[in-house]
């Protein structure tokens, strides 16, 4: 089955408003060739949604969340809701990233409330999962990543419109990239436990992304992978030409 390839940029604690403005608008040009090819989106901080959501109008390029909380409203200081996400124009929120997991204390239970949030808002989750180094070493990858994407849809119908993004912690902002091979053998088997979760035939239309130093010189391999459907690109996305780069690999 033919998934269309989706490129994702997580922009983190980075651009002005004015820096994000002029990204989007330089990236408008530059990826306007692929739009029935490659589904590309940009994650900006919170208090740039807005006005990328205004210089992204009429574009191919959809507006993503970094995250929000589970509630759709209420006394949590500091927190944006998925309606607010919604209402300024997002389509889409990343959830459950390595960094929300080290550093803001967050785990597979609060991710599948956030989803169910976000789902009930009219906006649709990047779902990530991967596993640490020491994971790794020790052989626990694939115990890892099945426990994160059980724990992340438990509850859920099957829905194929749900994006997952496999995103090795030791691979973001190291230089360090899981080699084709690896990236494609743990989509392979995410793709099998959403199987046996969802059954294969949903399975088979769910796209998996990777994360993890995605560089516009390692894209073409990695996307080139028959379980691997798009990218969710960190540094490299916060460079108009280098995130078209990694875009224009799978165009």
């Amino acid at each position: 089955m033919s998934r269309r390839c989706f490129v994702t940029g997580n922009w983190k604690m980075n651009k002005t408003v004015a820096e994000a403005t002029a990204l989007v608008r330089e990236l408008r040009g530059l990826v306007s060739m692929v739009r029935d090819r490659v589904e590309v989106a940009v994650a900006p901080p919170f208090t740039a949604l807005y006005p990328v959501a205004k210089a992204l109008e009429d574009s191919n390029i959809a507006l993503a969340a970094q995250t929000c909380h589970a509630e759709p409203s209420g006394a949590f200081t500091g927190e944006v809701s998925a309606p607010m996400l919604k209402e300024v124009g997002c389509s889409w929120v990343i959830l459950g990233h390595s960094e929300r997991r080290q550093f803001f204390g967050e785990t597979d239970a609060t991710v599948n409330r956030k989803i169910a949030a976000t789902v009930k808002a009219g906006l649709l989750p990047i779902i990530c999962v991967g596993e640490t180094l020491q994971e790794r070493e020790a052989n626990k990858t694939l115990e890892v990543v099945t426990t994160q994407v059980k724990g992340a849809l438990a509850g859920f119908a099957a829905n194929p419109a749900f994006v997952i993004a496999y995103e090795p912690v030791w691979a973001i902002g190291t230089g360090k990239t899981a080699t084709s091979r690896q990236a494609q053998e743990v989509h392979a088997h995410i793709r099998q436990v959403v199987g046996g979760l969802w059954g294969q035939d949903t399975a088979a239309q769910v796209r998996i992304q990777y994360g993890g130093s995605v560089k516009g010189d390692n894209a073409a391999e990695l996307l080139g992978q028959p379980d691997i459907d798009g990218a969710l690109v960190g540094g490299a996305s916060l460079k108009a030409a280098d995130f078209a780069a990694i875009i224009k690999a799978r165009a």
